[in-house]
Formats: C-alpha cells, structure tokens, sequence
C-alpha cells in the first residue's frame, strides 16, 4: 500500500505535463528549430527550481521519507562525458520527438508507437550498463 503515494504523484505529474504541453511533438519540433520559447522556459524553470532545491537540501541536512540523511556528491568534472552523453540524449529527444519522463505518458495517453522508444530506451540504458566501463568518465 505504500506505493500508492508514487502512483498518485505520477498521475499528477502526467497531467501536468500534459496541459503544459510539454508531452507534444509539435512543442519539441518548436524547441529544435528555436521557434519558440515554450520548452525552453519550461526547462529552464526546473533547472533553476533544482538549484534552490538542492541547495535546501544541503544548507537544512534535509532527509528523505524513510529518515535518512540526503548526501548529494561532487559530479566528477569531464567535458566529454556531458558533450558525448548530451549529444546522444539530445539526438534521442530530436528524432523520437520525446525525453524518457513523458514517453510513458504518451504511452497512457494512448500512442502505442512510443513503445518502440521505450524498448529502445531500455536497450540503450542495458548497454549503457555493459559499456560504462569503457566510456570516458
């Protein structure tokens, strides 16, 4: 029964992500060809929402539902893992019109297409995880 609270958040955040048109092709088509501000201001907000967050959660020691301190460590500083993996996951978002958040809420709404991005998501993540040790990190 604990896990209902997740599912809930879930449905929550799918239908804002549906009426703020984020889920839509045509807003990620806009984005791409700097046609419009939408995506953009819609991102930036969570960048800068994150930032304050995460600070929160230093400065307060904050810890999560089941008590535990949150211990946020040092990203590792590299220029190509961020140009490399940014490059494929921007590639990834362009063609499939889709980021992995609102792939599966497409799926609910019913584009049963967005399966295949899914599988390959999933396929790519798998061989992420047989290759991380031969990627510049």
């Amino acid at each position: 029964m604990k896990w209902i609270k997740f599912v809930f958040v879930g449905f929550i955040f799918g239908v804002i992500l549906s009426k703020g048109e984020i889920i839509s092709w045509y807003r990620i088509y806009e984005m791409f060809w700097f046609e419009s501000f939408h995506m953009y201001g819609v991102i930036g907000s969570a960048v800068v929402i994150g930032i304050f967050g995460v600070q929160l959660i230093k400065r307060y020691d904050a810890k999560s539902i089941e008590g535990q301190v949150i211990e946020i460590l040092p990203k590792k500083k590299s220029i190509y893992r961020y140009l490399i993996g940014g490059t494929i996951f921007g590639l990834g978002w362009a063609m499939t019109g889709a980021c992995p958040g609102p792939m599966f809420i497409l799926l609910g709404k019913g584009i049963y297409a967005i399966f295949i991005v899914i599988i390959g998501a999933i396929f790519g993540t798998f061989m992420y995880g047989i290759l991380s040790k031969y990627l510049p990190h």
